[in-house]
């Protein structure tokens, strides 16, 4: 084996979403000495993001007062809100006083968050931030004494059964006093410091959903600048959380998507058919006459909120952003969540460098988050999933008791109960669904949704997408669940096809993986395992 070169930070940052960026940011503002290096495993700066989006700009506000001066792309307003409850053939529009402030948006910008994460990007690189796209952080690095010593990136070019191929480059150890963590939802490498350091113990289990997303180009007849559209109920059924969304941009362009629970209990449940799905309904597919679809994505969302959190700090790092989950499912928002975990984290670390300290923990991170709106915030939001997760109508009623009549302060907090990967029942005991075939037109397919999220990984490289045992998805997942791998990935991954002796085997189709970890998340066995692939693979994403 070659050996890998290294280099040498105060602190490294793994991942150039909102959370990364905004600590690389905030520890420059405090301290301009400081050596920092962010690693993205995206092509680029924003490749790998996927949100709605609208964000709240308290966040922004806070790490660069005068963002409007400087160019940030949040250049539309949210002008009105409306929040409809579906059947399939009706809509009953929620009168906006009704609306508890969770699904009220005055202030807020519709935005693309890929687009604002590149400008923070910019904003990062010209304070003296390094970064490093299309390098995937692939391995934490530890000191003698167990503290987290920084992270290797992934080797380059190997071929598919992990030999040397004559692109092969060797992985690069970036060492740091200090390692942040902001891979997103559900990281690879959060996830194994949380089992590592035991940094879940007394929590409960982190709860996910399902987000999925198209771009389209509206008809300008059709589009309502600053429009912001929520729903629940149809397709669903109304013991399944889930809701859309649909936000209008500018320049005709409109987000539409559709988040589902994935505590969902059908295995024959398929969230990409349910999205699709919804675009039929009479009060939706208007919006799309004489529009184009123009790009696609996914990507799993950490709703677990206040309960969930795990322990934020171990020796030599933190947990940032959704790699620790602090997005507000009941606000379907988590940028500014993040850029406020990234700064507090920020502080806590500029704190500890002027002491000269290096690789303890830094627990004045906890503590200014208990301090903060951001604690606030989430632990108003608290009861939110846990009150959804008991149906449509008990959990909207019981959200509105807690929401408007308690303002966020009710005397109790509900907890989760079980991980997703727990609530599917036997396929002996739950219905088909007979979902639609796509007309091309208002409803696709899975793999021309693929290609329009320019998802790309090298064919001859290591699938990323492992399993523990290769005997589970036919004799467990298929046998028992009817195969629901090859239901909730949005890309088509997973299929199930006549093996060589007879019977049947599970391909996984890696180059279509367009690393929304639902798999990783939901599998119920847990046997499927996402590592991450070679730098620069993945999606594509423009302006999502």
């Amino acid at each position: 084996m070659a050996e890998r070169e290294s280099m040498e930070y105060d602190v490294v940052i793994v991942g150039a979403g909102p959370a990364g960026l905004a600590a690389a940011i905030r520890i420059k503002q405090q301290h301009a000495e400081v050596s920092v290096c962010i690693v993205e495993k995206g092509s680029e700066v924003g490749a790998h993001i996927l949100s709605g989006a609208v964000i709240d700009p308290i966040g922004l506000n806070e790490l660069i007062p005068d963002w409007k001066a400087l160019g940030a792309p949040l250049n539309q307003p949210v002008t009105e809100d409306r929040f409809l409850f579906l059947t399939e053939k009706s809509a009953t529009r929620t009168p906006n006083w009704m609306l508890p402030g969770c699904f009220q948006n005055h202030g807020n910008y519709v935005v693309s968050l890929a687009n604002v994460c590149r400008w923070l990007g910019t904003q990062a690189e010209q304070l003296g931030v390094e970064i490093y796209p299309g390098f995937a952080a692939a391995e934490v690095l530890f000191n003698a004494d167990g503290s987290v010593r920084g992270v290797a990136t992934g080797d380059m070019g190997l071929g598919k059964t992990g030999e040397h191929t004559s692109r092969y480059q060797p992985g690069m150890e970036l060492h740091a006093k200090y390692t942040f963590f902001a891979e997103g939802c559900r990281g690879n490498l959060g996830k194994l410091l949380q089992d590592k350091f035991n940094l879940r113990d007394g929590r409960d289990p982190q709860v996910y959903g399902i987000g999925l997303k198209e771009l389209w180009e509206l008809a300008p007849d059709k589009h309502v600048p600053g429009l912001v559209v929520h729903s629940a109920g149809w397709p669903l059924a109304s013991d399944t959380y889930g809701g859309s969304f649909l936000y209008h941009l500018e320049n005709n362009q409109v987000a539409v998507g559709y988040v589902v629970g994935l505590a969902y209990t059908n295995p024959y449940l398929s969230p990409f058919e349910e999205f699709q799905r919804y675009k039929t309904h009479p009060a939706i597919r208007d919006f799309f006459a004489g529009g184009k679809r123009i790009a696609y994505g996914a990507r799993a969302i950490a709703a677990g909120g206040y309960q969930s959190l795990p322990k934020l700090t171990f020796p030599g790092g933190v947990l940032i952003g959704d790699d620790a989950g602090f997005l507000n499912a009941s606000r379907i928002k988590g940028t500014h969540t993040a850029i406020k975990s990234g700064m507090l984290a920020a502080d806590a670390v500029v704190t500890a460098l002027k002491a000269g300290r290096t690789g303890d923990e830094l627990t004045d991170y906890p503590a200014s988050y208990k301090n903060s709106w951001l604690h606030d915030e989430l632990h108003k939001a608290r009861n939110f999933k846990p009150w959804m997760s008991k149906g449509l109508y008990t959990g909207s009623l019981m959200v509105g008791i807690d929401q408007v009549v308690f303002g966020g302060k009710a005397p109790w907090t509900l907890h989760h109960q079980h991980a997703d990967h727990e609530t599917l029942k036997k396929k002996s005991e739950a219905t088909p669904i007979d979902y639609p075939k796509p007309d091309g037109v208002l409803t696709f397919d899975r793999l021309s949704s693929v290609f329009i999220s320019s998802t790309n990984h090298e064919e001859d490289q290591p699938a990323h997408l492992t399993l523990k045992d290769a005997a589970v998805p036919v004799g467990t997942n298929l046998a028992l669940y009817d195969g629901p791998e090859q239901r909730y990935c949005p890309a088509g991954v997973y299929e199930f096809v006549e093996a060589p002796g007879g019977g049947q085997k599970l391909q996984i189709n890696a180059q279509n993986c367009v690393h929304c970890k639902t798999c990783d998340i939901k599998d119920p066995t847990q046997n499927i395992v996402w590592v991450v692939p070679e730098g620069g693979g993945g999606p594509n994403y423009p302006n999502m």
